[in-house]
Formats: structure tokens, sequence, C-alpha cells
């Protein structure tokens, strides 16, 4: 009889894993495996006046994925290590580095890492339109290729700053995004920051940690020119 009960519990658990909500298409990875970059180019092609003079907001996008020379010139532009000591490329009220970037495109959600300038593929499938849904439908955000997340931990900074954290960390996340644009520019790439959306939908559709506070999103990808 007790085999008989133990049976009946392995095929109730198996039953409930086959039927779970976690689509065939979009799924948590467990192991976390890393993708090392290639490394960053620290002499760019143009000015940094040029780069200024031509950034604007692109909301529209060619069909085309970047490639990984772009992503990583991006994610070191935009929180990467620039020191032996670990100095970041945007700068960090006490050093304290709140910030926490994740890149989302169609092949899954990614965690940077700026200690090796490398990334954790944190989920599995194409996420951009459920991220467009939490940032009120806007169209840039389900058509680019990538879509930088930059979210913060307060609770770094407050340990040092108190009450001024949050302001300290918002601030810095305006330097990381001015950073990621002017970057962009500079790959010939558009960009579009993106304030609008619902915090706690931005969490949850991309399986972030709690203290993870989603500020900024920014989509990125090659912008759409009409023929002639």
């Amino acid at each position: 009889m007790r085999r008989l009960i133990l049976l009946l519990l392995v095929l109730l658990v198996t039953a409930c894993g086959a039927t779970g909500t976690e689509s065939s298409t979009v799924r948590a990875v467990q192991s976390r495996p890393e993708i090392n970059l290639p490394a960053p180019d620290e002499i760019g092609s143009r000015s940094l006046e040029e780069v200024i003079g031509a950034r604007r907001s692109i909301r529209e996008y060619a069909d085309r994925p970047l490639d990984p020379t772009a992503l990583s010139q991006l994610l070191w532009a935009t929180q990467g290590e620039t020191s032996a000591s670990g100095k970041r490329a945007a700068p960090s009220a006490g050093a304290l580095y709140p910030l926490e970037v994740y890149v989302v495109d169609r092949t899954g959600v990614y965690h940077y890492v700026p200690e090796g300038h490398r990334l954790k593929r944190m989920v599995e499938g194409d996420l951009r339109s459920e991220l467009s849904a939490a940032a009120l439908d806007q169209v840039a955000v389900a058509e680019a290729a990538a879509v930088f997340v930059i979210t913060a931990v307060e609770a770094r900074t407050a340990a040092k700053y108190g009450d001024r954290a949050g302001r300290y960390m918002t601030l810095e996340a305006g330097h990381a995004a001015q950073n990621l644009l002017l970057q962009a520019v500079a790959l010939d790439l558009g960009a579009v920051p993106v304030g609008a959306f619902d915090d706690a939908d931005v969490q949850r559709v991309l399986s972030l940690p709690a203290d993870h506070e989603p500020l900024y999103l920014i989509p990125v990808g090659h912008p759409q020119r009409e023929d002639g």
C-alpha cells in the first residue's frame, strides 16, 4: 500500500511539472552559463564632440541583432571597468557601484558582470514583447536589437549615505545612460532612454532580484533607414 501511495505521489509531481506555467520557449536558466565578451576598444574613430552633436533619440530599428563586438563596447561604456583597481566608466558616489545592468535580446536575458567583462544568461527566450507591455506598449522596446536595463541596489549606497542614497543612485543611472547613448552613436547605432514603465512588471517579466530596482530601459539597434 505504501509503495502504491509513493508511486501516485511521484506521478502527481511529474504531472504538475509538465503542466506548469513556465513556457517551453522562455525559461529560467539554472546553470547561469557565462559568456566572455570581446575586449573593448579604448580608441574610437569619432571625436567626443562629434558624437555629442549627433546624439538623437532613435525609436525605429532594422531587424538586425547586435554583433558581440558592439554589445561588448556598449556594456563597457555603461559600467565597464576602466582601471586595474576596478573603477568604472561612470562615476559613482563613494565608488559603491549600486548599478546592475541587464541586456534583453531575442535569445534571452543577460546580467552584465564588470569584473572580467562577461555576461551571465539568466533567462532563455525572447521577452522583448513582454518587456514592451511593461513599458506601456512602447514599440521601440519590442523592436530593438537589445534593451539595456539599468537597475540599482539602493542598500549599497545607503550604507554610507543614508537618505541621500536614492538621489545618488538615480544620478549615477543618468551618468551610465549617457555613456551608453554616446557609445551607440559612435557605433552608428540608434538608442533612446525610456523611463515610462511599471517597475513591478519589469521586475516580474525579467525575473529580477527583489532589490534590483529598475531605473532605465534603453533600447538599442541599427537605425531604420529608408531606401534611396
